[in-house]
C-alpha cells in the first residue's frame, strides 16, 4: 500500500516498473479499468488518472474500441540540423543522418511527395518575403524510419522558379540529387545559407493520428528559410518532429567530433 503519496501515483509507479522490467512487454493489452480497480483496491477514477499519466509519458497508448496497450519504446532518431548549406541537407532532409541510419541498418522511407500550388499563408508569406496573395509550390512528405513515423515535412518554393524553368518542382516524385542542386543547375539559384527557428507546441489531431501519440503530446516545429546568392529567400522547409522519438543536434565549428552513442543519450 502507498505511504505518503496519492494512490494514482502508486499505481502509475507500479505499472511503470512492470513495463521497465519487462513484465509488461510492448504491445501487451493492459487490464481493464475495472480489473485494475480490483487489483489495487482503488476507484476507477484513480486508476484512470494513473493510466492517463503513463499515456502522457508515452508508456501506454489508447486504441479506440480495443483498449489500452503498452507502447513500443523507440530508440531516438538523431537529426543533425547543421549541414553544409550548399548541399540542401540538414533539417531532417537527408545525408548527415540517413548515412548513419544505414550504418546502423535502420531503414528510412519517404512517401511520394504531395505537390500543390497554394496561396501563401501569413507565416509562409512573411518568411519567404512575398505578398500574402502569392502562389507558392508546396511539396509535402511523410517520413519513416524502420516503418515508424519519424517526421512530416513540407517545403514551399517560389512560383517564379517554375516560370524560369524549374518545372520538376511540380512533379509528384523525388527530385534526383535533391532540389537544391537541381535549382542551381537548372536556373542558377544557389542556396548559400539558411536561418532556423525551432519551436514547440502540442500536436494537432492529424499529427496525433499519424505519429500515434497522445492528445497532449508535444512536437518540435523546425522552420528553415534558405537564402540564395543574392540573400533572397528561396525556400521554406517546415518539419514536424514528435518529441518522444527525436533529438535535434546543431554542430558549431569546423572540427566537431563525430557522434557517439553516449552523445546521443542512449
Amino acid at each position: 500500500m502507498p505511504q505518503n503519496q496519492p494512490m494514482y501515483r502508486f499505481i502509475a509507479d507500479d505499472l511503470r516498473a512492470k513495463i521497465d522490467n519487462g513484465r509488461l512487454d510492448a504491445g501487451v493489452k493492459l487490464a481493464t479499468e475495472g480489473e485494475l480497480s480490483e487489483e489495487y483496491k482503488a476507484s476507477r477514477n484513480t486508476v484512470r488518472e494513473a493510466i492517463r499519466r503513463l499515456t502522457d509519458e508515452g508508456l501506454l497508448e489508447s486504441r479506440p474500441g480495443q483498449g489500452t496497450f503498452v507502447a513500443q519504446q523507440i530508440d531516438p532518431f538523431v537529426t543533425v540540423l547543421s549541414a553544409d548549406p550548399g548541399t540542401g541537407f540538414g533539417g531532417g532532409e537527408g545525408a548527415t543522418y540517413l548515412s548513419k541510419i544505414r550504418e546502423e541498418h535502420r531503414v528510412p522511407r519517404n512517401t511520394i511527395p504531395r505537390v500543390e500550388v497554394v496561396t501563401a499563408s501569413d507565416a509562409v508569406a512573411r518568411l519567404l518575403d512575398v505578398t500574402q496573395d502569392s502562389q507558392v509550390v508546396s511539396r509535402s512528405q511523410e517520413r519513416y524510419i524502420d516503418e515508424i513515423p519519424w517526421s512530416k515535412q513540407t517545403t514551399f518554393y517560389l512560383m517564379d522558379f517554375i516560370t524560369k524553368g524549374a518545372t520538376d518542382l511540380l512533379m509528384a516524385k523525388d527530385i534526383e540529387g535533391g532540389a537544391v542542386p537541381y535549382l542551381a543547375e537548372k536556373i542558377g539559384v544557389k542556396q548559400t545559407w539558411y536561418r532556423d527557428w525551432i519551436t514547440g507546441r502540442l500536436a494537432t489531431e492529424e499529427e496525433q493520428i499519424f505519429f500515434k501519440i497522445s492528445h497532449n503530446a508535444a512536437v518540435f516545429v523546425h522552420s528553415r528559410v534558405a537564402f540564395d546568392q543574392g540573400n533572397i529567400p528561396m525556400r521554406l522547409t517546415v518539419t514536424i518532429f514528435p518529441v518522444d522519438r527525436n533529438q535535434l543536434i546543431v554542430n558549431v565549428g569546423p572540427n566537431v567530433p563525430p557522434l557517439t552513442d553516449d552523445a546521443e543519450g542512449r
